[in-house]
């Protein structure tokens, strides 16, 4: 679902093209408050998201909890110390796009892996996905302003991907290990399904972005995008 989202999202930055200003002029977050509420909501909502896969108050549903918790706050603190390394000084909105990126990249792997495993994906999707919204970003030149591809595209793809590595039979079950545990086929299994989402996704989104160009078109006129297209189109903003 994620890999789906952040390859939809890079086509659509890559049809439309970047915001009017977009490198000239400063485009900081619109609300940090609202940002931080927001990703504090997603966290615990992500519990019941993870845990209630399990379908049973058991001992899968606690452990896909504490695995989503163990790879949240890991993967906010890597994307904290990887932006202070770099930058020389840490974000809250680095804080809190770390904290997504880790529960997107444990979602895969929260019913497969133990704690050990979600310390590891958790720093590794921070440093990743950091590097994927600064040089990744900056090196292929597009405009994605909520980095859905950085996030969730390569979030999603880290945590497939890992889930096929760290995943251990004594949590998934019989017959569902990762190459730690002895299966290094389920990494090409994962490579394949990651491969797929992202080739089809990228073809059928060029596909459906092209006919709405045609058809009603992608980018608003010069002065409703200044003006901004929540006031153009419902005479509302919050302010």
């Amino acid at each position: 679902m994620h890999i789906n989202s952040g390859v939809a999202g890079l086509m659509a930055a890559l049809v439309m093209g970047k915001r009017r200003g977009y490198g000239t002029e400063p485009m900081p977050p619109h609300n940090l408050v609202l940002s931080v509420i927001g990703a504090s909501l997603l966290w615990v909502g992500w519990f019941g998201f993870n845990a209630g896969s399990a379908t049973a108050a058991n001992g899968n549903a606690g452990m896909a909890m504490a695995v989503t918790q163990i790879a949240t706050a890991t993967a906010a603190l890597s994307w904290m110390f990887a932006e202070w390394v770099v930058k020389g000084k840490p974000s809250v909105l680095g804080i809190i796009s770390g904290a997504v990126a880790g529960l997107v990249a444990i979602t895969p792997a929260s019913g497969f892996v133990d704690p050990r495993g979600a310390l590891i994906i958790g720093i590794a999707v921070g440093v990743i996905c950091y590097w994927s919204t600064t040089g990744l970003k900056h090196a292929l030149g597009y405009d994605d302003s909520l980095d859905t591809f950085g996030v969730h595209g390569i979030g999603g793809a880290v945590g497939a991907i890992l889930t096929g590595v760290l995943a251990v039979a004594w949590v998934g079950g019989e017959g569902k290990s990762g190459l730690i545990d002895g299966n290094p086929h389920q990494v090409i299994v994962q490579l394949y399904g990651v491969a797929v989402v992202v080739v089809y996704d990228a073809v059928v989104s060029l596909i459906l972005l092209k006919l709405i160009d045609l058809v009603i078109g992608l980018r608003p006129s010069a002065d409703i995008e200044r003006e901004g297209l929540d006031l153009a189109l419902h005479g509302e903003a919050v302010q």
